[in-house]
């Protein structure tokens, strides 16, 4: 029987997990504490405290929490996600003394899942009568991004057992509803006690198949069509081992081109270029592909050329800080901006497009963000690294992984940039980049001083030094 001190479930949003925790709950030897490490609350929503460790407490020390739980008289543990604290991560799977719990559901059930309940607000289910009813619109881009930050952790969490000789207890949602298999944890975690039927407080929200629950579900299926189903229905994989995001590459339809997105801002204006050249060429605009499909791109295009776009990171901050942080609307990071707010003291408005909120404030702001920005990439906060506003270098090595780009272009150049490697691989009429118009209320030159250039280069000094960037200067 396996010795532990604790135990960890990793899981997602939408895969079971707190059917799975009410269960294990049922067991008088062990006790699960819910999200422990979710970077917005401690344990559940609206609880001040788990295990008499506050959330203010566990942000500074995490291992605190880890401490108590390990302390207690029962097998305790928590439910992890992959945004979670990644500073946790470390902890737990170096410690061959925590149990590793991995709780999987196909992808395209928890997106589906996920979209329905956005839509309705109900997350939970006790009472059939005082179900919701709701169909999930398909985003193809937004489950590729939903797919590949899913598939990215599996891998990266079945590598870290392979490489410290250790193994998980595996369950899919559909074990959920086996008594035997939840007895079966139990006896692996090491509790002698058995149940004889599963809670039934919780209930399955949405039982009917996916042609019912998706409004088009027509659509789906044609985008899914192109994805390998082998990543699609099971977890963990083996394919290679990645860090680079490759559906939101970008390669065109009629030029051996393809761009590979640095998150952060500057996109759309070489995604419109891109389609405009296939336009201008007789072709119908490229499109994201799979690594599979990116691998046939290829080899339909010998002499390919990849590209990627450097941005000054100042103005990358600074746009990030505006669509993301500042925004309340769609788009904006709504949990990160609550918790940046109440947790690392960034003073944003209730409502930044008030009279009330002056260019002092958000200059003020804005700061506050970059020192909020040098911790966090430093691996010191609960928020995960997000891909906006992660380093540039990194970004770049992730690319490596899959592919390396042959060119590096500077924002500020690009037009000629993008005009001299098109014609570089006998494009003709290259059209020209139309620039995007920008919306923000407050512009950088409006609030850029010497300190906010010195914060910046505290938070990317990495950046500054590997890519020659010298102090921003106004268009």
């Amino acid at each position: 029987m396996a010795q532990f001190d604790y135990f960890v479930v990793f899981a997602e949003m939408r895969t079971g997990s707190n059917f799975l925790e009410t269960n294990l709950n049922a067991f008088d030897s062990l006790a699960c504490h819910g999200e422990a490490f979710n970077p917005h609350f401690i344990g559940f929503p609206n609880v001040d405290s788990v295990l008499d460790v506050t959330q203010d407490a566990r942000d500074a020390d995490p291992k605190k929490l880890l401490r108590a739980i390990k302390k207690t008289p029962e097998l305790s543990g928590f439910r992890y996600f992959h945004d979670h604290d990644p500073r946790v991560f470390d902890m737990v799977m170096d410690d061959p003394k925590c149990a590793k719990v991995v709780l999987t559901r196909n992808p395209v059930e928890s997106y589906v899942s996920w979209k329905i309940a956005a839509a309705t607000g109900q997350w939970k289910l006790t009472d059939a009568k005082a179900r919701k009813d709701g169909k999930a619109d398909f985003d193809a881009e937004e489950f590729a991004g939903h797919l590949d930050a899913l598939q990215s952790f599996q891998v990266m969490l079945l590598n870290r057992m392979q490489v410290s000789g250790q193994s998980a207890f595996y369950v899919a949602y559909e074990d959920l509803q086996s008594v035997d298999v939840m007895n079966g944890l139990a006896k692996w975690l090491g509790a002698n006690a058995r149940l004889e039927e599963l809670d039934k407080n919780l209930k399955v929200q949405n039982p009917s198949p996916l042609s019912d629950k998706v409004s088009n579900f027509g659509q789906m299926t044609t985008a899914l069509a192109g994805l390998d189903r082998f990543n699609l229905t099971r977890t963990p994989n083996f394919e290679p081992r990645r860090g680079a995001a490759v559906p939101t590459y970008f390669a065109s339809s009629s030029a051996p081109l393809v761009y590979l997105p640095v998150r952060g801002g500057g996109q759309d204006e070489v995604m419109s270029w891109l389609k405009a050249l296939d336009g201008a060429q007789g072709g119908t605009p490229g499109s994201k592909l799979s690594q599979n499909g990116l691998r046939d791109w290829m080899r339909d295009n010998p002499g390919h050329r990849s590209f990627s776009v450097l941005r000054h990171p100042l103005d990358r901050a600074h746009s990030v800080f505006c669509h993301r942080i500042l925004n309340t609307e769609q788009g904006g990071y709504q949990g990160i901006r609550t918790t940046l707010s109440k947790r690392y003291g960034v003073s944003l408005p209730d409502d930044p497009n008030s009279d009330a909120y002056t260019k002092s404030d958000h200059r003020n702001a804005f700061a506050q963000f970059l020192r909020f920005l040098k911790v966090n990439l430093a691996g010191q906060t609960s928020v995960r690294v997000d891909p906006d506003w992660a380093s540039q270098v990194k970004t770049i090595e992730g690319f490596a992984e899959f592919v390396l780009p042959d060119r590096l272009i500077r924002q500020e150049t690009l037009g000629a940039e993008l005009n001299a490697l098109a014609t570089s691989v006998g494009i003709e009429n290259v059209p020209a980049v139309t620039p995007k118009e920008r919306d923000d209320r407050y512009r950088l030159k409006d609030i850029y001083d010497v300190e906010i250039e010195a914060l910046s280069r505290a938070a990317y000094g990495r950046d500054y030094l590997m890519f020659g960037f010298k102090d921003w200067v106004a268009a």
